[in-house]
């Protein structure tokens, strides 16, 4: 993983730095800082009415500047004084990884940069999303805890199958629209694809539900009043073309409640509505309306029927604080939970710390036990004392018979008592059969080895993933580096040479003769062209040459008659660029 200097990195549990990647800033190009700093002033000539916050101090305080593409470690040393930091990753990353490292008070950003022609928006995640989008606003205290919040809950939320799936396809489809060797037909393929699953969903699961929260919150929020709304969504700060668009009254604005789980989104579009909070707190409210439905604090048999139902590393809690980590399956059809299974890898824990000898490769073939209180007793097996123990049998050395108010009969030779905290969660048994008579149902055969009996009446808590991510997720492989070449490094090499000299014109003193060499090789027959003679002009402008800027915006001119899809991005670039000429002379 690349290390950067702060401390709330050094503090990520080690399942989560697999996804860190080394930023390697020097392949971005000229073309590429062209790019961010185009966007970011785009940003701030309209951002510093609309957005919530103060857009410059915000940017800051982060780390950032709008001259070039932010480095890690400047973010790092900045971030690191409000008590977050900041992760560069290869893309996309998946839902919970991502939720748990917000939990853990970090940004995950793109080592990426999008293309020329995705200049307004992209849906993949880039460095401009993710740096300038997000990070200004984690200086707001209260909004920074409600990241850090959603990020906790989110790392709970259960997903299902076609989550994956969705995920895998929004993926897929974003990455070929910032290739430039994409073809129309991969695209459309890629689209198809991602129709398909959208269509087929099926019921939304928790992360499914969770995710709407997200995006009309922390991507496309808006706070203030309905008539006069700011924003602080990240998608909508890094975005010069929805930043606008978004204010426009054509664009429903709706207040911000639990019902906007109901609205689906569409990462590859403009909204068509946005929610307005009144305040942070609002958000924080809504949020723990939501995590109240959710299974992590129902528990329950109909919690751990949404963890059958996912096909996915789950970990299910037993009153006593056992946790129980693997894919749940069907293990009866009472109307309360009696017994439950896994298969496959499963590892047990308390506290989200294993229990020792018991990880996945003690429970490879899976686990199974009884939930419910011992027939004659109204009182939690995990809260007996010693003496309670012992008067039902259960002694190190002696063979017990354990008969439950649901039928289910334990008997074996206990081998181990385990307390954690103070309570029972765990007896283990040689030479034993776990069975239930009426209907006859065998759970376990004393051939089959050790039975470990998880202890507690009732499943309390029901979550994603493991209760122990580094103990029960292999460590060892690493996530691949991102590859050599950036998004925007196309075959167009004379283009980012001549950025590159561009770059040379701005950082030394201003020479008129080598402004001209670089604007004759700038055809206006080619329209990639109009970033670069933008820079030009807006250098031209900076340097009181006003004969050479009207050459620049002549040639531009040319382009819009060829692409007039170009015109409001050039010029918006020639406002901008002579509103800062103007302020700073």
């Amino acid at each position: 993983m690349e290390t950067y200097n702060n401390v709330v990195l050094e503090q990520l549990p080690k399942h989560l730095k697999r996804y860190v990647v080394a930023q390697q800033y020097e392949r971005y190009t000229a073309l590429d800082q062209a790019l961010w700093r185009y966007v970011m002033r785009q940003n701030y000539s309209f951002l510093k009415d609309v957005a919530y916050y103060p857009y410059i101090p915000g940017l800051k305080k982060a780390g950032l500047s709008i001259a070039h593409i932010p480095d890690l470690q400047q973010m790092n040393d900045s971030l690191k004084l409000i008590g977050w930091g900041a992760v560069t990753v290869d893309g996309f990353i998946p839902p919970a990884a991502f939720m748990e490292f917000q939990a853990h008070r970090v940004l995950v950003i793109a080592a990426d940069i999008r293309q020329l022609e995705h200049i307004e928006y992209t849906p993949a995640p880039d460095i401009i999303h993710e740096s300038s989008g997000h990070a200004p606003i984690i200086g707001e205290p209260d909004y920074a805890v409600y990241l850090q919040y959603f990020g906790e809950i989110g790392t709970k939320a259960l997903l299902s199958r076609k989550d994956f799936e969705l995920y895998e396809a929004i993926r897929h489809l974003s990455i070929l629209k910032e290739h430039a060797g994409t073809t129309e037909a991969e695209l459309a393929e890629a689209e198809n694809k991602l129709k398909t699953v959208q269509d087929n969903m099926g019921e939304p699961s928790e992360m499914a539900l969770l995710s709407r929260l997200h995006w009309w919150t922390v991507e496309y929020g808006l706070i203030g009043s309905l008539d006069d709304p700011k924003i602080y969504g990240a998608g909508l700060l890094s975005s010069i073309g929805e930043s606008a668009s978004c204010m426009q009254k054509s664009v429903p604005k709706l207040p911000y409640d639990l019902n906007t789980v109901a609205y689906t989104y569409d990462i590859t579009k403009p909204q068509p509505q946005l929610f307005v909070t009144p305040d942070f707190e609002h958000l924080m409210d809504v949020l723990n309306q939501f995590a109240d439905t959710m299974a992590f604090r129902l528990g329950g048999k109909q919690s751990l029927e949404k963890a059958i139902d996912c096909q996915a590393i789950c970990t299910s809690v037993y009153s006593s604080g056992l946790q129980v980590s693997g894919i749940f399956k069907a293990a009866n059809a009472d109307q309360s939970i009696s017994y439950i299974q896994t298969t496959g890898p499963t590892a047990l824990a308390f506290s989200g710390e294993q229990l020792a000898g018991h990880g996945i490769s003690y429970h490879r073939e899976g686990f199974g036990s009884p939930v419910g209180y011992l027939t004659g007793s109204n009182k939690d097996l995990a809260d007996f004392s010693d003496e309670e123990l012992s008067a039902y049998g259960i002694s190190q050395g002696k063979r017990c018979s354990l008969r439950y108010s649901s039928g289910i009969v334990v008997e074996g030779v206990v081998l181990e008592v385990m307390r954690q905290a103070g309570k029972v969660v765990l007896i283990s048994f040689d030479d034993c059969e776990v069975y239930r008579n009426d209907p006859k149902e065998i759970y376990f055969k004393p051939e089959w080895g050790t039975y470990d009996m998880a202890v507690g009446t009732e499943i309390i808590s029901v979550f994603a993933g493991a209760a122990d991510k580094d103990a029960y997720e292999s460590i060892g492989e690493e996530i691949a580096e991102p590859s050599a070449v950036l998004y925007t490094q196309n075959e167009d090499s004379k283009l980012l040479s001549l950025h590159a000299l561009i770059g040379t014109l701005r950082s030394g003193s201003f020479d008129t003769e080598h402004w001209t060499d670089i604007f004759d090789q700038l055809s206006a027959e080619i329209t990639d062209n109009w970033l670069a003679l933008v820079e030009l002009y807006e250098i031209a402008w900076a340097n009181y040459a006003y004969d050479l800027a009207e050459s620049a915006q002549g040639k531009l001119k040319t382009i819009i008659t060829i692409r007039p899809s170009l015109k409001k991005l050039i010029d918006d670039g020639l406002r901008v660029a002579k509103e800062e000429s103007l302020n700073n002379h």
